[in-house]
């Protein structure tokens, strides 16, 4: 596996021959026994074709794992390929996944295969399913069940031979439950759960891991940044890191281009993470909508990938669906009165929900 630098977890401090199925796998780090867990789990279920659902915060590199199990298949030769299904629309991300034919849709100039088709023979990782729609959770229970599709805007039915990684960051039972994803579909995905830990559930990690990526992103940007004062490694590990190992990586990675000297000091860090304020503040409690909105665009910044360019999409998205969802809840669910509340017509409402999978409300 290609080195990547949100990869490193924690070296082990046992030797790999004393727990050979709990040994980190390659490009991973890790000796604490939630990550040892994965470990073991990971080399079981790769050598079948089951289906694995991936599960943890963003950040607890669900990729990485990811791409580990195939690895480690006899797939291993065979094409990975990833898709985002939180950053493309319904119609888009039919079209990418199942692909289509020319004039199916307007832009449609030609035929164009689909990622399940670029994925025969190898393993497709769906990340972030739970932001998928029903109708097309429909037809991601189909490639499933038949291993077959038709592309967008044809009839003939194609047959892959595709191994399907799922991955979420929400608890896909209590989507079920709210009827925002299918149960059937859980089921199918939820063949071999594989949890990971967030950051903070394993505080012991964090000095080797702030370690890892002050070498790495030292040696990428020319500098010479090779300490983290101890009040600075301090504030570190006391930090709760809602976005986990990729904030971490993140912070590490700001604070090495701007620091003046070899050392990472305290006032480089983010005041989030120093304590000069509170973290997750809740409206009442001193956090007015500027403020929360500077700490969500900073959160989502910090959190995000390297090469993410949906940032955008992905944090006005979820706020307008979080938005319309409490919104609709304040006004039991009717449209009209919602609209109102939100300064928008019914029309437009509608087209939100549809877009957003919160088509239940009542529409009077």
């Amino acid at each position: 596996m290609d080195r990547a630098p949100n990869a490193a977890m924690l070296r082990p401090h046992s030797h790999p021959d004393d727990h050979p199925t709990a040994a980190p796998l390659a490009g991973l780090i890790g000796a604490s026994a939630a990550m040892a867990k994965v470990y073991a789990t990971t080399r079981r279920v790769a050598c079948s074709n089951a289906s694995v659902l991936l599960l943890g915060e963003t950040g607890t590199g669900k990729e990485l794992i990811a791409r580990a199990i195939h690895e480690l298949s006899p797939r291993g030769t065979g094409p990975f390929v990833r898709v985002n299904c939180g950053a493309l629309s319904e119609s888009l991300l039919e079209s990418e996944l199942f692909g289509h034919v020319r004039g199916a849709f307007t832009g449609a100039v030609a035929n164009r295969a689909g990622r399940f088709e670029a994925a025969h023979t190898g393993t497709i990782f769906l990340d972030e399913i739970n932001s998928t729609t029903p109708k097309l959770q429909v037809k991601l229970l189909r490639v499933l069940q038949e291993r077959e599709f038709e592309r967008v805007g044809d009839t003939e039915t194609i047959r892959v031979d595709t191994r399907v990684i799922a991955a979420s960051n929400r608890d896909l039972l209590d989507e079920v439950a709210k009827e925002t994803f299918r149960e059937d579909l859980y089921y199918r995905l939820n063949v071999v759960p594989i949890v990971l830990p967030p950051l903070r559930a394993r505080r012991d990690d964090i000095p080797l891991l702030a370690s890892h990526f002050l070498k790495t992103y030292s040696d990428d940007n020319d500098r010479d940044v090779g300490h983290i004062a101890a009040d600075a490694l301090e504030a570190m590990t006391r930090y709760h890191w809602p976005g986990n190992v990729r904030e971490l990586q993140n912070v590490i990675e700001r604070c090495v281009v701007m620091a003046p000297t070899d050392t990472i000091t305290l006032d480089l860090l983010p005041s989030t993470i120093r304590g000069d304020r509170p973290t997750n503040p809740m409206p009442g409690r001193g956090g007015d909508l500027d403020s929360l909105a500077r700490d969500l665009v900073e959160q989502g910044m910090l959190t995000a990938a390297p090469d993410d360019d949906t940032l955008f999409d992905r944090i006005v998205s979820r706020v307008e669906r979080e938005l319309i969802a409490q919104m609709l809840a304040a006004c039991q669910g009717v449209q009209l009165k919602a609209a109102a509340r939100l300064g928008i017509n019914r029309n437009t409402l509608r087209k939100k929900l549809q877009e957003h999978g919160l088509e239940d409300a009542d529409p009077a």
